[in-house]
């Protein structure tokens, strides 16, 4: 099995070759045809987050051990079943969901095991994508596609639900009226789609980056807004021709948390999911005052990951851009990524 590493933070992954694993119990093993590199998969690779006023979290604190084999959005076809492994045959290809818990707390038994304390999540807790072989320990983890391509599906495992999840929260106000959305990366495109698919009025969209707007209305947003424009909040406040009462922030940023914050009506949600970095940027006597929810949204659980894959086939969700690279380019993948230089996502396939 050739694998691709992060073996020491910030350095360029290792290539390693080692024997493909056998399953052992309900263990299953899959052949990887396609793994998405995820901003995510950034931070693992950097090593920490940056928390603000100087702060910053040192993933390695956090149990995450080094050598590491990436990868949270993977889809692979089943290769060999433990013995007591069931539900699943040789040949067939599945999605692979990552956010596994202990399984044994009161969240992973209330199907909620992305919120567990003592994570096991595939690509970052345990090893992932970035190889031929995947070992994940549980059939009910592997998500039927039903004919899906795997190429453009493996982003569902981790933008695709994380975006569904995120406006999922913000429900009351989808058929009703448009929501901000602040990106225009693979979670943005992947957001103005799934709001459409979920009969959304539709989505307005922030980004810095000219191209990444453009992608943005291509894809079907009503508006772009550059979010460094010092007239953004009013731009905001004509396209959405209404107050706005629900943002999704999907950068998490100090700037974005304050433009999200500030172009909020009373009473209004900002739910936040990127992981950019920095510190809260809000006056607190604001935020009682203006009655505004904050709240994070972090990936989403098995059932939403089913639930997403059913509404993408039932209403044909368009997939968002894929820049297609071989495994070995891994590295370029992520330094791409880190640069800006995608429009959508990259997918490492065989």
């Amino acid at each position: 099995m050739r694998s691709y590493r992060v073996t020491e933070f910030g350095a360029p992954l290792s290539e390693v070759d080692a024997q493909t694993p056998m399953p052992s119990g309900t263990e299953v093993v899959l052949r990887v045809k396609a793994a998405g590199v995820c901003h995510s998969d950034l931070h693992i690779w950097e090593g920490g987050y940056d928390l603000g006023h100087g702060r910053r979290l040192s993933l390695k604190d956090r149990g995450i051990a080094l050598p590491l084999t990436m990868g949270h959005e993977t889809v692979g076809e089943v290769l060999a079943l433990g013995p007591e492994a069931t539900g699943v045959a040789p040949g067939e290809v599945r999605l692979v969901y990552p956010w596994i818990g202990c399984g044994k707390c009161a969240v992973c038994l209330a199907d909620n095991e992305n919120y567990c304390a003592t994570p096991r999540s595939i690509g970052v807790y345990c090893d992932g994508g970035y190889a031929d072989h995947i070992v994940v320990p549980h059939p009910k983890y592997l998500v039927d596609l039903k004919g899906l391509d795997p190429v453009t599906a493996a982003p569902y495992a981790c933008s695709g639900v994380t975006t569904y999840s995120a406006l999922k929260k913000l429900s009351d106000l989808i058929g009703r009226e448009p929501i901000v959305i602040i990106g225009a990366g693979g979670l943005g495109l992947m957001a103005i789609g799934l709001l459409k698919a979920m009969d959304g009025v539709g989505a307005i969209v922030v980004d810095i980056d000219a191209r990444k707007r453009e992608a943005a209305l291509a894809a079907g947003a009503l508006a772009a807004v550059d979010g460094a424009a010092p007239d953004a909040v009013a731009q905001l406040a004509r396209a959405a021709g209404q107050p706005i009462r629900g943002v999704i922030d999907l950068v998490g940023s100090a700037q974005t948390a304050a433009l999200g914050f500030d172009c909020l009506a009373k009473g209004g949600k900002l739910v936040i999911v990127g992981l950019f970095g920095g510190a809260a940027p809000w006056a607190l006597p604001l935020i009682p005052i203006r009655a505004v929810t904050i709240q994070g949204s972090y990936v989403g659980n098995l059932i939403e990951t089913r639930e997403l894959i059913d509404l993408v086939r039932r209403k044909s969700v368009p997939p968002i851009p894929v820049t297609r690279l071989p495994f070995d380019q891994a590295n370029a993948a992520l330094n791409a990524l880190r640069d800006g230089k995608l429009v959508g996502r990259a997918v490492l396939t065989p």
